[in-house]
């Protein structure tokens, strides 16, 4: 089983400019198989760790924030490193409760664990979708069954 930190946890962009803090563990981290999470990662996925807008803090810097429409129909408001241009996190406009942080931003990434999958459909022929998990073809109805396996997973339920 992966162990939590300790929390604050820290993270930021690949040049510094910018940087968060984490106060408390995140609801879930699980992968996006989206068209927009492909061509931002140019990989099989991105992994999005949910967290409450209450838990997440700026520490340095001012990332630029664009907004995009999703494959949902959602606009989604991304946020990046004015300097390096890397995605540290994103607010879906219609969660205003939450941020989706990218843990490959943290500075220890070692727990952060992704549990599950959305945007199935339009995965990588490649990836490999873990059946025994909660996975979506396309937007989860509901984030709770991802925060439930990812509870479970980290010895949290």
């Amino acid at each position: 089983m992966v162990k939590l930190p300790q929390f604050p946890v820290e993270g930021g962009c690949i040049c510094g400019a910018v940087r968060y803090r984490i106060g408390a563990p995140p609801l879930g981290i699980y992968d996006c198989h989206c068209k927009d999470c492909l061509r931002q990662s140019g990989g099989d996925y991105s992994a999005s760790m949910i967290v409450r807008r209450d838990d997440f803090a700026l520490i340095a810097g001012e990332p630029l924030a664009f907004d995009k429409t999703a494959d949902s129909g959602r606009i989604v408001r991304y946020f990046a490193c004015p300097v390096c241009h890397t995605r540290t996190h994103n607010e879906p406009l219609s969660a205003a409760e939450i941020f989706v942080v990218k843990p490959g931003t943290l500075d220890d990434r070692s727990w952060a664990l992704p549990v599950g999958a959305i945007w199935t459909a339009s995965k990588t022929p490649w990836s490999i979708i873990e059946a025994d998990e909660p996975n979506y073809p396309g937007q989860a109805p509901s984030r709770e069954p991802l925060y439930a396996a990812w509870r479970e997973r980290m010895g949290l339920a």
